[in-house]
């Protein structure tokens, strides 16, 4: 297989559990930690562009109602993201991805972007991404991951941003989704941490594919996977897992 570029270990949202999930903040918290990969989650405001959110709606992480991918930039920005996590964090707003490559690039950091499309813009939001982080990513920056759990997202990367590396997401097994993997030129297959073991593995790294899984908090879960061979694990736990690559601890 070709030589692996992001580290072993990634941290979720940012540090989405202890700080608000998707914000500057909770990449400033990951990095404390020792964190040097961070994954998050890229939509497209109404207006075409990209901004950090995992919900369609902004129900859950803001004060304000309704699909996000509705709204212009200008508004999204002035947003509140982080007032639902704790008082410490009342005013956090919406990162754009412009302002996190800036982050993780002048940190040294590695970055999975999950490409997570307004429903019914796919094909759109992949384009859309893959052509801002070719904006985004010069110079001999070290390239993001894509990622996602729709294929037209990254069949769309794939267009508009080929040098990018993609990556399958699946929280399940469904008929197709090896061949698909393959066929969008995916480097990388990441699991619910559920469905990963010894074979599947040795089917992903046997097709030159990469195993990576999501959300591992748990120690044993952890051990059970660095010891098949596992080559990145995404975690929210980032105060119980040491980054180091033997670094698991309760």
């Amino acid at each position: 297989m070709a030589p692996w570029p992001y580290p072993l270990w990634i941290a979720h949202r940012g540090a989405g559990r202890l700080a608000p999930e998707n914000t500057l903040a909770a990449f400033r918290v990951g990095a404390a930690h020792g964190y040097r990969a961070f994954e998050c989650d890229v939509k497209l405001s109404a207006d075409g562009v990209p901004f950090l959110l995992h919900d369609a709606t902004l129900d859950r992480t803001t004060p304000e109602r309704g699909t996000a991918g509705e709204r212009p930039w200008h508004e999204l920005s002035r947003t509140d993201a982080g007032g639902w996590h704790s008082r410490a964090y009342a005013g956090e707003p919406i990162p754009s991805l412009a302002s996190i490559a800036r982050y993780v690039q002048r940190n040294g950091f590695a970055l999975n972007i999950e490409i997570k499309p307004t429903p019914k813009l796919e094909h759109a939001t992949g384009i859309a991404v893959g052509e801002a982080c070719q904006r985004l990513w010069r110079d001999g920056a070290a390239l993001p991951l894509f990622s996602s759990f729709r294929p037209e997202a990254l069949l769309g990367a794939k267009e508009s941003a080929p040098e990018i590396p993609r990556a399958l997401l699946v929280d399940t097994l469904w008929p197709g989704w090896f061949e698909m993997a393959q066929t969008l030129g995916c480097v990388a297959v990441v699991t619910n941490h559920a469905l990963m073991d010894a074979a599947l593995i040795a089917q992903l790294h046997g097709a030159g594919q990469r195993a990576l899984c999501y959300t591992v908090n748990d120690p044993p879960e952890a051990r059970r996977l660095l010891a098949l061979g596992i080559d990145g694990l995404i975690t929210d736990a980032v105060d119980r897992f040491s980054p180091a690559p033997a670094g698991v601890f309760d």
